[in-house]
């Protein structure tokens, strides 16, 4: 329907500026054009126009959106159970200024808990922040050079205000990368259980 629209097979309403007007829901339009332009349907938890969306797709017969309105997901899913932090620290080591090596650490953390993002890009801003995409639900950080002892300590930090939050470290894995590389990535799981947001 909207290329019909758009070819001039269908007719169509223009304003003064030249602009197409189609008279239907506008708030509604914005998830018909994000499912156009990925291919997702993406949904806040709490809508509750699904059958209204629905009518909308089938108004412009989109077939695909009319399927996926059958089978709706939040864009901010909770976990019945739990909630899940993800680090992951890339250390990387120069010899630039020897005789003493430093190091420089990129730390990403993911999370679908939007709260803790935005809290963690707020407290951290001496870090030099260089990635926020709450698209994929994270936030990036670069810090150094400097030397173990405050690469640790920036680290501990971070994994502290984390379970201020109430989340609780749950394992850790080392992927040591090759030797000639000087880098190895380190990575925390973190998660809330249900229990935890009633106490």
């Amino acid at each position: 329907m909207l290329g019909a629209m758009f070819r001039g097979d269908f007719p169509t309403t223009r304003d003064a500026q030249g602009n197409y007007f189609i008279d239907r829901d506008g708030p509604l339009f914005r998830y018909i054009l994000n499912f156009l332009r990925t291919s997702k349907l993406t949904l806040p938890c709490d809508f509750k126009e699904t059958e209204l969306l629905r009518k909308e797709a089938d108004f412009y017969q989109i077939e695909p959106l009319i399927q996926s309105l059958g089978d709706t997901k939040p864009l901010y899913p909770l976990d019945t159970f739990e909630q899940v932090v993800e680090l992951s620290s890339t250390r990387k080591l120069s010899k630039y200024s020897n005789p003493v090596a430093v190091i420089i650490t990129q730390l990403t953390v993911t999370t679908k808990v939007h709260a803790l993002l935005e809290g963690i890009s707020n407290n951290f801003t001496r870090w030099n922040k260089h990635m926020m995409d709450t698209r994929d639900f994270q936030v990036s950080f670069t810090f150094g050079p400097c030397d173990y002892h405050q690469e640790v300590s920036l680290r501990v930090h971070l994994v502290e205000y984390i379970s201020k939050q109430g989340f609780t470290i749950r394992n850790t894995r080392v992927h040591h990368m090759s030797e000639r590389a000087n880098e190895n990535t380190d990575m925390w799981f973190c998660h809330k259980s249900k229990n935890d947001f009633y106490q």
